[in-house]
């Protein structure tokens, strides 16, 4: 056990370190921890001699099963600040779900391949969001009706599903777009992110069948290695991202961030398209 400890010792403290790195984001910035998650896991597990399929697949499941504690304790601080929207969550609740089982089937389903250029468009998407809509004026003056909230909260669950990120990633941007307060839609983010992750780590892990190239410990297409390793410090540091939201230029920084998020989308779609 102590020879396998030590051979690893590099994985596990970058694994410890995503984990801090995706708490403080997803409480600061309301990017959601995942979108930091998946990168970081899908060349890592190719490191291990994954194939980039299998690896994508892994770390998309991965994710969202690291994203459910790491709510949690995001949701109990935004709560408190009076930042959750109980009200929307409970029109958007269903149409969510909807979004994310079958989102969360087709994962279990599809080539890892598909997952990959995804992944990339949406984080070239967001990273581009960041840096030219940040800190602008919603485009629309208040949400639309009935269907088009279902629409976005469909939209949201399964997009998010599909690719292991939370929901801050997707729904912040689409609130804000319509005018809608971007503190309450970084707290209700939170909330978002665990109905996406909690059903659709389930599905993966109940349903998904274990590549044959998979890492070690993976159960289903969650490893349970990447789980232990990450979740400690996302749960540690998610609250501190809250806080430090409120003292910090969440701005400026959202903008470096964007940056290393756009590199990370075009790199994961050149590595697909070589």
């Amino acid at each position: 056990m102590t020879e396998l400890f030590s051979d690893h010792l590099l994985t596990i403290l970058a694994l410890a370190i995503t984990g801090g790195v995706a708490g403080i984001l997803a409480g600061l910035l309301g990017v959601g921890g995942g979108i930091v998650i998946v990168p970081v896991l899908y060349f890592l597990f190719q490191g291990f001699g994954v194939s980039p399929e299998s690896a994508m697949v892994i770390a998309t499941a991965t994710s969202l099963a690291t994203i459910v504690p790491t709510s949690l304790s995001s949701i109990r601080t935004h709560h408190r600040l009076g930042n959750v929207d109980v009200g929307l969550l409970k029109h958007w609740g269903l149409f969510i779900l909807a979004g994310v089982l079958v989102a969360s089937w087709l994962v279990t389903r599809i080539d890892g391949h598909w997952l990959t250029v995804l992944f990339g468009v949406i984080a070239t998407l967001a990273a581009l969001n960041m840096l030219f809509r940040a800190g602008k004026p919603g485009l629309f003056p208040h949400l639309p009706g009935p269907a088009g909230q279902a629409t976005m909260a469909t939209s949201v669950g399964f997009f998010s599903a599909m690719v292991g990120i939370g929901g801050g990633t997707l729904s912040v941007p689409l609130l804000t777009l319509c005018n809608y307060p971007a503190h309450k839609a970084v707290g209700t983010a939170a909330a978002i992110g665990l109905m996406i992750a909690l059903p659709g780590a389930l599905v993966m892990l109940t349903v998904g069948t274990t590549p044959a190239d998979a890492p070690i410990s993976t159960l289903g297409l969650i490893n349970l290695a990447g789980f232990i390793c990450i979740v400690p410090l996302t749960v540690l540091f998610a609250p501190v991202g809250a806080r430090l939201a409120a003292t910090l230029d969440a701005a400026r920084l959202k903008k470096v961030f964007a940056v290393v998020l756009l590199i990370t989308g075009v790199r994961m779609l050149g590595q697909v398209m070589m």
